[in-house]
Order: C-alpha cells, then structure tokens, then sequence
C-alpha cells in the first residue's frame, strides 16, 4: 500500500507522499475552483447528467481540487425549484459528481466542494437564518451558535466540505450594499459572532471558509471592493479582531477580499497573507481567493499568468473561477513563481482533504433519508428573529397594541413580500414557505380585529393613485402599522450579473441592497417617504416597520411615527416575530449593531470613533448620530444598582452591579460595559464595547453581574504600533438599551 492510502498515516505524511508522485499539471489543478458547479450538470426531473464542460475539467487536470456551488440556486445561476438540485436529490447529485472526480484521478483523489452558507444553506430545502446584522442585534451569540449549527447539520448532510460564511466584515460606512453580510461595525460584537457561527457550523463536520480578509467593510464612497483608506491601526484595532477570533475557533479557510489597502490588493499582499495572517494569528488552513479576484490582478501584472504567480506568492491557495491560477504551470516554467510554493499550497489542500476523511470514505449514504429542517424541529431561526427586532420609540406606550383596537390598517410595500425579509444570498422559496408580517398579523390578530392592506407604493415604484388608495384606508382605521425598508431581493425584476454573481445595477433593478447595490444616499428608497409623509398628515397612530438590510437615515420618519421597529431582514420567519412583537406575545429586546445616522452628510458615523472627533460640529445639525450602537427599548424598565469596581496589577478590571426589572412585563436586559481611555500617547476611541450580556428577568427579578476585563482586552497599541499592557485612567460606563446607568473612573496599574 502507497503510504498516502494508509489511514493510519498522520496527514502530513500522506501529503508529503502524494505530493512526490503527481505533476506539476496535477498539483495545479488542486488549487483550481474554476468551475461555477451549478452549470455542471443537467437535471431532468430525478434524472441528473453532467455536462462535457465538467468532463473537460476533469480531463485536463487528471481530476479536481475544489467544485463550487454544486447545490446553489438563484437567479443568477439560473436554477430554479424545477431546475436545480432539491434537497432529495443531493446525495445522487453529490455522489455522482465524486465518483466521475475520483475516477479521473491517477490516485483517486476527491473533490472538496464548497458553497455559500452566509445566513443558511443557499440551495433549495436550504435552512435560512435572519442576516448577519440581525444576528448581531440580538447580542446572543449562543443562539447564533446553535443557529449555525443546524446549517452546519444540513451541509454535511449533503456533502458540503466548506461553508462560505461572511464573519470578518466590520460595517464603517452603510452605504455599502453588502452591509447586511455584517455582524456589526463593532470589532467585538463581530468578534464573538464570528466565533459562534464558525463553531456552530463546524459542529457537524462542516469546515468553514470565513470571509473576507481584510478591511472590505470600511470601503471607499460605500462602493464594494473599493479601496480600504487606512493605516495599519485601524487595520488593527477594527478589521483584524473578528479574522482572529474565527482562527482561533478553528477556521479551516479564509477569503481574502477584494479591495486594496494602501494600493496594495488583499490578494497580492504577502504581509497581510503570509506575515499577519499565518505568523501572528497562527493560520494554518487554506486560503481562498474571491471571485474572479485573481484576475483583477491584471491591473498591476498586465497578464493571467504573472497575476496568477503573484497571488501564489502573496498567499493565495486555492482559486475561484479566474484564469490566473490555471497558468501557474507556465508561471513556474517561466521563473515567475518558485514550484515550492506550488507544492505548499497543494499540500493545504490535500491535507485538508486527508483530515476530512475524503480518501476513505468519499461518498453519502443515499439509502438514509435526508432530515427536512422545518422550523417546528428547528426552531432557531424564529427565535434569532424573534430577539433581532429593535424598538426604536414607542410614544404614549403605543406598543404592545391594546385590544380596544377593532380596525388596522396595513400599509407599505414590505407587508406580504417574503423576499424583502431574506437579504441577498438566497435561494428561491417554495411557496407558502416562511411567514410575511401581514401573514404573521392575520395569524396572531386577537378575535374581533379587522386587519386591511394596501401597498401605497412598490418598494422602488408606485403611483399616486396607491398613495391615494392606502391613506383612505389609514383614515378609516384604528391605527396603521406602516411597512417600510428595502430589497435586496434578486427574484423581482429584471437582473443582470457581473462574472462574480454581483449584482450590475442599471438603476432599472428592484434591489436597494446587496452586492453590487451600493448607494450613494440612505433614505428609503422609491416613493416610500412620500408615502409615509401622507400616512402621517392623516393624525392616526402609526407603527412604523422597517426591514433592512442596511441602516438608512430615517430623521424625518423618526420624527413623524409614533412607533418604529428596525428589523434587518430577519429571515422566512421575520414576520411572525414582528407580528408577536405588535402584539405583544414577545417583548422586543434588539439592540443596534450598527449607528443609524441622520443623514449620508455625517458618515463616517460609528459609534466608536476617534475621541478628537467630538470637537467637530457641522452647522445644521448635530454630530451625533440618530440612534446609537446598541440603543434599543423595551415594553418593560430596567435599574442599575449597586455598582462596585476593582483593579488589579494584571491589569485587570472587575465591575460588579446588580440589574432588576422595575416594570410590568418580563424581559430581556442587555448590559453593555464600555471604555474610555483617558491618557496615553494616542488620541482614543469615544468609548469601546469590552463586555455585554442578555439576560432574562421576570417583573421584579433581579440578577447580579460581573464584568470582569483581562490583561487582553485592556492591551492597546501605543505611538510605536507596540501592544502594551493598559495603565493609566479609564472611564468606565454601563449602558442599557437608551439609558446611562452608571459611569466613573478606575486606574489600572501593571
């Protein structure tokens, strides 16, 4: 037996054996993903044939290393619930295409195959979560873990190797169309999150490739893949912390980013590949380029092959459907890239492969049916939702709505769209599947309510006459509940794609939101603000719904309503936790991961910016923004007491309170710990999240808390880029929801 086909073997040493055996052409065609893996097959109701695109894959690198999107369906990839592969078929389909791979392998190498997994399984029957923003409002990463792991449970199910999960964008600028694929523009609350969905995911076998590395959230103009204008301690104290955090859960992959930092590209950029990401953080997986990313390189080269070289040498793995790689055997022949570096990318590859158990045991076993993954049985995604939401104001306690109520008019064109509740990303839905807030409403409504609907408008259309329509019916009601926000919904209109499945926006598509859809303004789009100023001259009450998946400037809607409620798309199951939020079955406890500004004129507009920025003013309005990083209300009223801190030589920081419940329903208090530092030889953040926790407290219930900051997360870097131990005087401050409850000063000392 070849050692690489004993299992009992460490990997190492079956990769160090492989590798000496295959050719160049062979170890090239490891670090290939070149193919779109929904365009290789044809399905005929359960009949399935690869195509002779496939086959000439397989033929002409004697195998395959990665296979993308094998079970991805939307629009851009042109699958349908009739065309692509439904979650019966997807042990044949998957099995068919191991097989034709392993047989066109000298050594019977497998494939990995990947696929995109940023809020659930994009493929038909896929598990779909709230998006990553509502999962940063809901300050559970437990939930999110479990949440995950259910993704995780289906993917390996199906015979998904790697997930491709967006954990390491932190949200600057909102302006950016893939907004919604952030956790929070806070590195910590990004940080834990991270962690969670890639520990989750990785639950069931599942590895995960996290993306994208680094610095893709901060953006130029709020353009995608724009250049990242920072210095490196930016790089640091922002993009850096969720990248190491999700390696030290364990990552197997990452995927560097598209855009350049200080004219450098991520994916020719061997400090940020080789000298931070695997000396400093310690990564020792596989890295992933973006799609076609490779390619964009030609910029700077002039040509496929240097650029494939280049990306080689900086740090690159394993491609995604670019040229550039598939000439590296003439990049070695030409002396542009060194075959060493070849054969250590291939190694990552195929050890990988080893430590899946892909030689062993490479197929699934179609005699086992498949779970269904119904939210009765999985209920994690209701509930993410369900703690998402975020009550913005609530004037006169107009929520929960009071059953004198007898007639509620539903307006807005986020009402009953389901694909305006789901984000970018998403596969199509069976019909009937997932609940929309007027479904939601209808179901939950106590007996004797009437419930009516108008649209008013389309989400980026409408006409005068269903203004005229929907203020009729908010005149004859008790209250209107006014659904607002955007799209980022690839199933309506007509779309066109970029290469890399991006949206291309011809300012004719429906989305607002989503790759691709970048905006250089935030209110809502359409006609929908001149809808609600009409609602809201009618002088009935208005609850106002936002669903989204970017924060807009809504001053003038914040102004007006006498209620409002922020949800990023919060999933197929969204609008059943709006409706029990309405009603009063489930009290909202979301807190903003993310500032809303008032206005596009104030970005950069983060919660955690420079301390010397607070002497800035403009002259119309102020520097402050509309709703605050973690700011959220509650039906109920919490109270801070017995404060106490403690300072050790570690440096350490200990700050103990108790937390009660004072007011008439249970609930869910969210304490949140934040620093200021107030000496050093850098200008400061305004303030720094460093702890938070959920908790739950029935009416009068109290609990007690600890706080406690280590010698970690009181490092900061100094003048000479120098991590050192904190000392010195912080300012301390325990926020809840909209309240300042406590603030004072401790010195650490080491």
């Amino acid at each position: 037996m070849e050692p690489f086909r004993n299992p009992v073997l460490p990997a190492d040493q079956r990769v160090k054996d492989l590798l000496q055996r295959m050719t160049i052409n062979e170890k090239v065609g490891q670090l290939n993903q070149r193919l779109y893996g929904f365009k290789i097959y044809k399905r005929d109701g359960a009949h399935i044939t690869l195509t002779p695109e496939f086959e000439s894959e397989l033929t002409r690198w004697g195998g395959l290393g990665v296979l993308y999107g094998l079970f991805r369906a939307d629009p851009w990839t042109e699958r349908t619930l009739e065309t692509g592969i439904p979650a019966s078929l997807s042990k044949k389909a998957y099995n068919l295409v191991q097989k034709r791979v392993i047989d066109s392998s000298r050594f019977g190498i497998p494939a990995l195959m990947s696929t995109e997994s940023p809020h659930g399984h994009q493929a038909l029957n896929g598990y779909l979560l709230p998006v990553c923003l509502a999962m940063g409002a809901t300050f559970v990463p437990e939930l999110v873990r479990r949440a995950f792991s259910v993704v995780g449970r289906q993917l390996k199910e199906q015979g998904v190797d790697l997930a491709l999960i967006s954990v390491l964008d932190v949200l600057r600028d909102p302006r950016w169309g893939r907004s919604e694929e952030c956790f929070s523009e806070d590195p910590l609350l990004c940080s834990v999150m991270a962690d969670a969905a890639v520990t989750g995911c990785m639950e069931h076998g599942v590895d995960v490739v996290a993306k994208h590395f680094c610095a893709q959230g901060e953006t130029t103009g709020g353009l995608n893949t724009s250049p990242a204008s920072i210095g490196i301690r930016e790089l640091n104290e922002i993009h850096l912390p969720p990248a190491k955090a999700a390696v030290q859960a364990g990552v197997k992959g990452i995927m560097a980013a598209y855009n350049e930092i200080d004219g450098i590209p991520c994916h020719a950029n061997p400090e940020l590949l080789r000298d931070i990401l695997r000396n400093e953080l310690g990564f020792e997986g596989v890295v992933m380029a973006d799609g076609a990313a490779v390619d964009r390189l030609d910029l700077i080269t002039g040509g496929a092959i240097a650029s494939g070289a280049l990306a080689l040498k900086s740090g690159v793995d394993v491609s995604l459907w670019d040229e550039g790689f598939t000439k590296l055997e003439e990049a070695v022949d030409r002396g542009l890239v060194d075959e060493t570096l070849l054969d250590e990318a291939a190694a990552r590859v195929l050890k990988l492969k080893f430590q899946r158990g892909l030689f062993e045991d490479p197929y699934l076993d179609e005699s086992i049916s498949g779970s269904k993954f119904t939210i009765d049985e999985y209920p994690q995604s209701h509930e993410l939702a369900r703690q998402s939401v975020v009550l913005l104001k609530n004037e006169n306690n107009l929520l929960p709505l009071s059953n004198s109520i007898r007639k509620i008019a539903v307006i807005g064109p986020a009402a009953d769209d389901i694909y305006t509740q789901l984000g970018d990303y998403t596969p199509p839905i069976e019909p009937g599947h997932g609940i929309t807030l007027w479904k939601g409403l209808k179901q939950l409504a106590p007996y004797g309510i009437e419930l009516c609907r108008a649209d008013g408008c389309g989400i980026r259309d409408g006409t005068q006459e269903g203004i005229n329509e929907a203020i009729a019916l908010a005149k004859s009601s008790d209250v209107v509940i006014l659904a607002l926000g955007g799209s980022s919904s690839r199933f309506a209109g007509e779309t066109k794609f970029d290469l890399n499945g991006a949206m291309i926006h011809d300012g004719e598509v429906y989305m607002d939101c989503g790759e691709g859809v970048d905006t250089a303004e935030l209110s809502l789009p359409g006609r929908q603000n001149e809808l609600a100023k009409a609602v809201y001259a009618a002088k009935i009450p208005v609850i106002t719904v936002i669903t989204a998946g970017r924060p807009y400037a809504i001053t003038s809607i914040d102004n007006e309503t006498n209620a409002l409620l922020y949800a990023f798309y919060p999933g197929p199951w969204g609008g059943k936790a709006l409706a029990e939020i309405v009603f009063g079955t489930v009290n909202p406890s979301g807190r903003l991961p993310v500032s809303l500004p008032r206005s596009v004129g104030q970005l950069p507009c983060c919660y955690n910016r420079k301390a010397s920025n607070t002497e800035l003013r403009y002259c119309e309005m102020p520097n402050t923004p509309l709703f605050s990083f973690g700011y959220g209300l509650s039906y109920t009223t919490y109270k801070v007491d017995s404060v106490k801190t403690e300072s050790g030589n570690e440096p350490t920081v200990k700050v103990s309170f108790r937390i009660s419940n004072s007011g008439g329903c249970g609930g869910y208090a969210v304490p949140m710990l934040y620093i200021r530092w107030l000496r050093g030889d850098t200008i400061p953040r305004e303030k720094e999240l460093k702890a938070f926790k959920k908790i739950w407290l029935e009416t009068g219930q109290h609990s007690d808390v600890i706080f406690e900051l280590d010698k970690k997360m009181l490092s900061r870097l100094n003048a000479d880029m120098k991590s050192i131990p904190g000392k010195g005087h912080i300012l301390l401050t325990l926020i809840e929801g909209s309240t300042e409850h406590w603030r004072g000063e401790v010195e650490v000392s080491c």
